[in-house]
């Protein structure tokens, strides 16, 4: 596992390396250096020259005239408001160094601080400190690459870059549009669509148009695209330009939630089918473009990248290729640099090409992919990481093989001396899975690390470690108001998280990943167009289990301090009792319509 440890004194400190952010854990060899423990105050020195800062902490001393302060530092500083946690995750450009942090080695200073014999927090004593020097950068190993979406819109970290009022689409809602345009001002000074998504985005954007940007100026190259949400201006615009150029295929998803709605009178085109004419005026041969949707959805959100007519490059993962996909809904890409990867989803390119024969959903289009040996035989590679990818639609035997097999794992963790499952799931309700009925039963052991996230219409249901009742997290942000000194945090639409990806034995000696575009249902393995990726390699459990503790630690927070007067929110939470006691989310629905643009953190 990819971390980096120092010790002194009996204190030591751990850091675990993410995808552009690093979790910093704390542990001293017994209580007796722990006693009269105030909280923690880490300094962070940047690569570069760059001035050195202390991480930040709303929670702050009542009083802090009582306390040892410094003057010249931030109230909220952690020199000043230690961190009261045995954990703490820094993220790349959150509070500090702008919308492009440096890439480099980070020099972190964490130093317990203690309260004296009047509980009045003591000056910082430098010699009890411990600094360690972390490699901070974009996740890669091998040939695999890792993208998550930062999102977060509601947050005090998004407020202070872009306020309460920032849009996150110009008026309209136009299929295409200038994102360097102004979309809105902070403190006298307007930012763009383009700075905000770029925070917003932060590296599965930067994944995605790393992409785009190298087909787009090579002209060697060509992209095979699976699209299910189509409306990030920039993307289109990318894509066709490549249209233009006859450098594209594309299947795009014909689902009735992406196609023009007449509702009393009133014709609303979709983002989808206006896409669809516009690349169709525009195209050169051979680029072409496909609707389809399998029996129900063509769900994958993919590009495929060719050199010659030989793949080299892929992109898979949860995010869709959208506004609510890339800048509010929390998200994971991954990239692929590997011909032989890359030649496998090229042929479930193909097949589904040769199997969606008309626009309109149909049980023969999925029955015919599942009878494939694309669908019966999952692509597997024993390279860095070592990974198993299945593609759907499946016929009901390989659904129950495959989700069960992820039921086994999770089951095992609870006989394993320190089992763990954290897990960021969009849905877990609404379909007869046995992965949700799993995941649902975890709390009955408790002898099982558990920590998750799924989103539901009434709330966010978050499962929280040592305890068989889970919480109710507000899911409508229009419930929570932060008390002072907090700021108040932007009011973000529809459901928050997206993410579908399980992580089982962290610190076990075969950690594994689940994660892709599949929502790991039984219905939506059996009739959409989906890939699910299984990957054992402890350095990419470590980058994903880091966003479910950010996920879990940011919602739970919001719910803690949720206005307790709504009879609703208590009807929720009483009504959630007894799912919860077992890790059960409540209802959840897969609203990817743009209506329901979804928001987290």
């Amino acid at each position: 596992m990819a971390s980096v440890t120092g010790s002194n004194n009996g204190f030591a400190v751990k850091a675990y390396i993410g995808d552009k952010k690093t979790l910093l854990a704390f542990n001293f060899a017994g209580a007796a250096q722990a006693k009269n423990l105030a909280g923690f105050s880490i300094r962070c020195r940047p690569p570069g020259g760059a001035p050195a800062y202390y991480l930040i902490n709303q929670l702050r001393f009542q009083d802090p005239t009582r306390h040892a302060q410094v003057t010249t530092e931030a109230p909220n500083a952690s020199i000043n408001a230690p961190i009261q946690k045995y954990r703490w995750v820094h993220v790349l450009g959150t509070a500090h160094q702008g919308l492009t942090p440096a890439i480099g080695n980070y020099v972190y200073t964490v130093t317990p601080r203690f309260f004296d014999g009047s509980q009045s927090m003591k000056a910082l004593d430098a010699s009890l400190g411990v600094s360690i020097t972390v490699p901070v950068g974009p996740f890669k190993k091998g040939a695999l690459s890792l993208g998550f979406t930062r999102g977060y819109m509601q947050s005090e970290a998004f407020a202070r870059h872009f306020g309460l009022d920032a849009h996150v689409e110009p008026a309209g809602k136009p299929l295409m549009y200038d994102t360097s345009q102004p979309a809105g001002t902070k403190n006298g000074q307007s930012f763009t669509f383009a700075e905000e998504y770029g925070w917003m985005g932060w590296t599965a954007r930067e994944q995605v148009f790393s992409v785009l940007n190298t087909v787009l100026h090579d002209p060697t190259l060509t992209v095979d695209v699976f699209a299910y949400d189509l409306y990030e201006p920039d993307i289109c615009q990318i894509l066709i330009t490549l249209a233009q150029q006859g450098r594209i295929r594309m299947i795009l998803d014909s689902a009735n939630l992406h196609r023009t709605q007449t509702t009393n009178g009133k014709t609303v085109e979709s983002s989808e089918d206006q896409f669809t004419t516009l690349f169709k005026k525009k195209a050169k041969k051979p680029a072409a473009i496909v609707r389809g949707c399998f029996d129900r959805f063509s769900h994958d959100k993919i590009f495929i990248v060719s050199k010659g007519g030989k793949p080299i490059r892929v992109l898979t993962g949860s995010t869709n290729f959208s506004v609510t996909g890339l800048y509010v809904n929390a998200n994971h890409v991954l990239v692929f640099e590997d011909a032989d990867v890359a030649e496998h989803y090229s042929q479930v390119f193909e097949e589904s090409l040769s199997v969606l024969k008309s626009d309109k959903p149909t049980a023969a289009f999925a029955n015919a992919f599942a009878a494939s040996t694309l669908a019966t035989r999952p692509f597997t590679s024993a390279s860095a990481p070592s990974l198993s990818i299945t593609f759907s639609p499946h016929t009901t035997t390989d659904v129950d093989s495959i989700l069960g097999n992820i039921c086994k794992r999770i089951q095992q963790e609870s006989l394993a001396p320190r089992g763990s499952v954290l897990f960021a799931v969009m849905q877990l309700t609404g379909s007869n899975s046995n992965v949700y009925s799993a995941l649902n039963d975890l709390h009955s052991n408790q002898s099982v690390f558990s920590y998750g996230i799924s989103d539901s219409p009434q709330g966010t249901s978050l499962y929280a470690p040592g305890t068989k009742t889970g919480v109710l997290v507000t899911g409508k942000p229009g419930k929570t108001t932060l008390p002072p000194p907090f700021d108040q945090v932007p009011i973000p639409p529809g459901h928050e998280i997206h993410d579908k990806f399980v992580i089982c034995g962290l610190n076990g000696t075969d950690p594994v990943v689940y994660c892709g575009s599949s929502n790991l249902a039984s219905g939506g393995e059996k009739v959409n167009g989906d890939n699910l990726l299984e990957i054992h390699d402890a350095d990419v459990a470590t980058a994903f289990a880091i966003e479910a503790l950010l996920l879990v630690d940011h919602y739970n927070f919001l719910d803690r301090m949720a206005d307790p007067k709504k009879p609703k929110a208590a009807k929720s939470a009483g009504a959630a009792t007894k799912a919860s006691a077992a890790g059960g989310a409540k209802k959840s629905a897969p609203a990817h319509a743009r209506k329901t643009a979804a928001g987290h953190k």
